[in-house]
């Protein structure tokens, strides 16, 4: 998650001032370590990997989207775009007018087998598609309803507003396998425990307990890519035990490490 020895690696942000057309695809292939300066843009994007691991940041939070799954980026929004490893990613661009169905949230959505060969179809049509009565202007309005009914999944790590407890989550963030615990902190910032689980279920709609834990499962995903073991994932993120890790990590993705990558 850090942003230490990424100068070389920022890619470049598309100077387009318009789309085209009402949606427009773009296919890239990212080093491992490629980043993004925050940017906004005046239409929403909705990118994903077919292989690596794509993070966002936003300063609500920080959204994650193994292979298969996409994250949904509002128009407006301020976000950088990061992978830890590399990754082959395919984003699309949506006018406001097109979606009239979306929201101003960032969110991580699970892309269907349907969604995906749309997607494909999609990227092989010119950019300048015929609209209109056409088959291609049909087969973009068929993908946008797909787009509309992807299922959400919970693979975002929300942020805290208040300064201090803010600075605390990014310590944890940089070094997640601390055994931090709530009454630590709540010295730390002069409160009581009683008084910081308030505060940070109020600033981030979770327990600390939760928060932390995917946290944890959120950042094994680029140690897991790189190839290391079940077990130096676990213990990387903070875990003892490799079975708890597995199960926990079975309970946020729906798969375990094993199944995850392999698809």
């Amino acid at each position: 998650m850090s942003a230490n020895g990424q100068v070389s690696l920022e890619r470049r942000i598309p100077t387009l001032t318009a789309l085209p057309r009402p949606l427009y695809a773009r296919a890239e292939s990212l080093n491992a370590g490629s980043w993004t300066p925050p940017h906004r843009h005046d239409w929403v994007q909705f990118s994903y990997a077919i292989s690596g691991v794509l993070g966002v940041h936003t300063d609500e939070g920080s959204f994650f989207a193994p292979p298969q799954w996409g994250i949904w980026i509002p128009a407006d929004l301020e976000h950088q775009v990061v992978t830890s490893m590399r990754a082959e990613m395919r984003s699309l661009y949506v006018r406001r007018e097109a979606c009239p169905w979306a929201d101003g949230r960032c969110r991580v959505l699970e892309v269907t087998p349907l969604a995906r060969e749309l997607i494909k179809s999609f990227c092989l049509l010119p950019v300048e598609y015929p609209q209109g009565d056409s088959h291609e202007a049909r087969l973009v309005q068929v993908l946008l309803d797909q787009l509309a009914s992807l299922p959400q999944v919970g693979f975002s790590l929300p942020l805290p507003r208040h300064p201090r407890l803010l600075g605390l989550c990014n310590e944890l963030i940089e070094r997640p396998e601390q055994s931090v615990t709530l009454q630590g902190w709540a010295e730390r910032m002069g409160t009581s425990q009683k008084t910081l689980m308030r505060l940070f279920q109020r600033e981030t709609g979770l327990s600390f307990r939760s928060w932390r834990q995917r946290m944890r499962l959120l950042t094994s995903l680029s140690v897991l890519e790189n190839g290391d073991s079940v077990t130096n994932a676990a213990l990387a993120s903070g875990y003892d035990s490799t079975s708890a890790f597995i199960a926990a990590f079975k309970g946020l993705f729906g798969f375990t490490p094993g199944e995850l990558f392999r698809q």
